[in-house]
């Protein structure tokens, strides 16, 4: 596997990561009690703590490509494996 495959590889789990890690420990303006400037909802985040979701999305995506990556390179769980898992031939159904 080329290093340009392995680094789009981890850039897609990455953004696919992110989006399932922004929800965490997220507390609206209203469930916060602060005070709302005007115009903004009040479901918007109170204090988004972007820095500390880069951070865990990094860690969570490292853990993740590791576990693909060795079943890249070890062939632990294969397409076969699957298809006999799921019921289905070679052929189709």
């Amino acid at each position: 596997m080329s290093w340009a495959t392995v680094a789009a590889i981890y850039f897609l789990i990455w953004w696919i990561v992110l989006f399932a890690v922004l929800p965490w420990g997220v507390r609206s303006q209203h469930e916060s009690g602060d005070d709302m400037p005007a115009g903004t909802d009040p479901g918007a985040p109170s204090v988004p703590m972007l820095m500390k979701k880069v951070i865990w999305t990094t860690v969570v995506t490292t853990f993740v490509f590791a576990l693909f990556y060795a079943n890249y390179v070890y062939r632990i769980v294969t397409i076969e494996d699957l298809a006999t898992l799921f019921g289905m031939s070679r052929g189709g159904r």
